[in-house]
């Protein structure tokens, strides 16, 4: 094998290069990552940078910090669509570069499309940069989203140094790369969606992107896990890392933030899919609990806390009689372990007999919860249907269930207080241990502090 082309093993999660290969990678831990490839040793000038085997040398000497000139101050691009600047921070930074990630047909290029024809009427020109469809494909997607005119700018094309050069050239608003996975860099041999292609090729960008002052979106590919597809050296080398969830069987689409260098990653945006494309939802909680049937058994609602937004979500159970030696234990937008404590905790404090019983718990709406806080809903939920008693349909649910039966506290129990008093609940059952709002914060619901599950389930099910 000559110099030149040299063989090297790549472990795809987190780039570790050796030059034999090993069944654990030695860096990460993980087994059967090593992934066989060639690398170029030469080089690639990209502008004013050099790009050896996928990282960029820019050959800048130091600087003061006092002596750094140019504007410092943070000016945001606003896209106009709420919830997507939500997510951000508070709008698009320049020259930021953000990988968008979720699964095949969940809306990712729609709402980039969106995104950048919001950009392009409001700020200048948009390069949409596509590798996996074809031109007349895109302008079929931007017809149907009523994008139209001469700013929107589409170049078919894989190799990185051309679309680098291309945004050196245009000097976009914006760009849209889709999908990282199927760009490549000249200086390395290896196939598109590789280790070192898809860690060449962002460098390549990123360094195009902040010469510029340009932002630029990477559409990112996910693996069978849902994780994202690629080195996680690839997380690390951008700015902000989007993910797109949602059930492709309802309507609706959370954007949230897994990494953002300038702002918080706690924030989550809401979205509707519809005809002419993803329609923000300004007031999720009002959606979500709009079909909901109150005069039925199983039925609750608690108040969530997604970043720092409050969200009321309804939870759904349904206990029946199994005819099966192992009763079936289905559940839909939660964590199963943490529902199977539940139940536990129900059958060994409470007595329900949840053993020859089939359990089936769903979040409606599609909507997926994480958080504890959720646990006493829950719990209300499948006693309400254990014993075919609706719960009080203007109370709220707030507090996480520990394996004593007790209630423990949930964090900001205001802030979900409030937003349940905006929708017109009226009562509202939390733990104890939380910090009640004082009388002077004048919101509008009564709330009733409890110890035990056991006193929480007299409470909401009590006979109207």
């Amino acid at each position: 094998m000559s110099k030149a082309l040299q063989p090297m093993f790549v472990c795809s999660q987190c780039g570790y290069e050796t030059i034999k290969w090993l069944g654990k990678c030695p860096n990460c831990g993980e087994w059967n990552t090593l992934e066989e490839t060639i690398v170029s040793p030469g080089k690639v000038s990209v502008g004013k940078s050099v790009a050896r085997n996928g990282f960029i040398s820019t050959r800048t000497p130091p600087v003061k910090l006092s002596e750094i000139s140019g504007d410092t101050t943070e000016r945001r691009l606003l896209t106009g669509i709420g919830e997507f600047d939500r997510v951000l921070g508070g709008g698009i930074v320049r020259g930021a570069v953000i990988l968008v990630g979720g699964d095949p047909g969940i809306g990712k290029s729609t709402l980039l499309t969106q995104v950048a024809g919001t950009l392009a009427n409001e700020y200048g020109v948009a390069l949409y940069v596509s590798g996996e469809e074809s031109s007349t494909q895109i302008k079929l997607r931007t017809r149907r989203l009523g994008i139209n005119g001469d700013r929107f700018l589409v170049q078919n094309e894989t190799d990185v140094i051309v679309i680098a050069e291309t945004i050196r050239k245009v000097r976009p608003v914006c760009v849209v790369i889709d999908s990282i996975q199927t760009m490549s860099a000249p200086d390395s041999d290896s196939s598109p969606g590789s280790v070192t292609q898809v860690r060449s090729s962002t460098a390549i960008l990123g360094d195009a992107a902040r010469e510029m002052g340009v932002p630029i979106f990477l559409v990112g590919h996910v693996n069978k896990e849902g994780a994202l597809a690629g080195p996680r050296v690839l997380e690390h080398m951008v700015d902000a890392v989007l993910t797109f969830e949602g059930d492709r069987h309802h309507a609706y689409r959370i954007l949230r933030t897994a990494k953002n260098r300038f702002g918080s990653t706690e924030e989550m945006g809401l979205f509707e899919m519809a005809m002419e494309g993803l329609a923000e939802v300004p007031d999720p909680s009002k959606l979500l609990l709009a079909e909901r049937n109150a005069a039925n058994s199983g039925s609750s609602i608690t108040a969530t806390l997604d970043g720092t937004r409050p969200l009321l979500i309804e939870v759904q159970a349904l206990t029946t009689a199994s005819y099966l030696n192992n009763p079936r234990r289905v559940f839909s937008g939660v964590d199963s372990n943490r529902m199977n404590l539940i139940l536990a905790v129900l059958e060994k404090r409470l007595g329900f007999g949840l053993s020859t019983q089939d359990v089936f718990i769903n979040i409606a709406g599609g909507i997926r919860v994480d958080e504890p806080g959720a646990d006493l809903a829950v719990a209300l939920a499948v006693a309400s249907s254990f014993k075919d008693i609706p719960v009080e349909p203007r109370t709220i649910l707030a507090g996480e269930v520990g394996l004593g039966g007790e209630i423990r506290a949930v964090a900001n129990l205001e802030k979900r207080l409030r937003e349940a008093a905006r929708l017109g609940f009226k009562s509202a059952i939390v733990s104890s241990r939380s910090a009640i709002p004082p009388k002077q914060s004048k919101i509008a619901i009564e709330v009733h502090a409890v110890d035990s599950l056991h006193e929480a389930i007299r409470l909401g099910l009590a006979t109207r």
